[in-house]
């Protein structure tokens, strides 16, 4: 779980270089548009969509272009039709990898996805082979600064969290995804900001990677993740912290 929480964190810092050249926006605009599409334009209706803009604003994302995404969802405005589709395959080292898309066409992506698994040392399985290794989950990051460890402990698991991790710099809370809006809004609450939140998926269980084959992965997932279509990937993958640093 460390190692894939720190790799989290990691995407989340290069996802602020995403947002300030602009390529973020736009997979965070598909997201709002499907949402919306999926579950209506109101977020206090739908979950979905909701966390969708607060995960746009978090990226500083200006509101008229998170107005005309939830619109042209709905339809209320003209835009193009994306659908998800999920890929899974396996990476360098027997690494299990799970690749979220969205796309307006199917077919087209999943050739230029087969493409990057073989490309990078890696194999596009069939549905389900991999997703079982997953396990979705509330992913809340707190920096140290913002609170002390008593104050966090007590909202989040009084909330309805599932665990707590402090870590060197920051503090990790876990939760079911039912309470992850109950604990995201207690921590609001009470004033306390929080550097990343987020429903993802977790590993069941790892592999453990040396240098050279972390440094394969690596590659892989970042071809993957600069792919126009691909909102999210997850992997299963161990690496230590000084390792990481390195490949990342």
């Amino acid at each position: 779980m460390a190692g894939h929480s720190k790799w989290a964190q990691i995407k989340h810092k290069k996802a602020r270089v995403d947002a300030q050249r602009g390529k973020l926006f736009t997979k965070l605009i598909r997201e709002i548009m499907v949402a919306a599409r999926m579950g209506g334009g109101d977020p206090d209706h739908n979950p979905r969509l909701r966390l969708a803009i607060d995960r746009a604003k978090s990226y500083n994302m200006p509101m008229e272009n998170i107005e005309r995404a939830i619109k042209k969802g709905t339809g209320e405005l003209e835009g193009v039709k994306y659908e998800n589709a999920i890929f899974e395959g396996y990476g360098p080292g027997g690494v299990a990898i799970l690749v979220v898309t969205l796309t307006d066409n199917k077919n087209r992506t999943t050739g230029e996805i087969r493409h990057l698994f073989s490309k990078y040392g890696g194999n596009l399985g069939s549905p389900g082979s991999v997703s079982w290794q997953f396990k979705e989950r509330g992913f809340i990051v707190i920096d140290r600064s913002a609170a002390d460890e008593d104050t966090v402990l007590e909202v989040a698991l009084e909330a309805g969290a599932e665990d707590v991790v402090t870590g060197e710099d920051s503090y990790e809370v876990y939760t079911d995804p039912r309470e992850f809006e109950n604990v995201k809004k207690a921590f609001e609450e009470k004033g306390i900001p929080l550097t990343q939140a987020e429903i993802t998926m977790f590993p069941q269980s790892t592999v453990k990677l040396g240098e050279k084959e972390a440094e394969r992965v690596i590659k892989l997932i970042n071809a993957l993740e600069e792919h126009d279509d691909v909102q999210h990937v997850y992997a299963n993958f161990d690496i230590p912290d000084e390792i990481l640093q390195k490949v990342a």
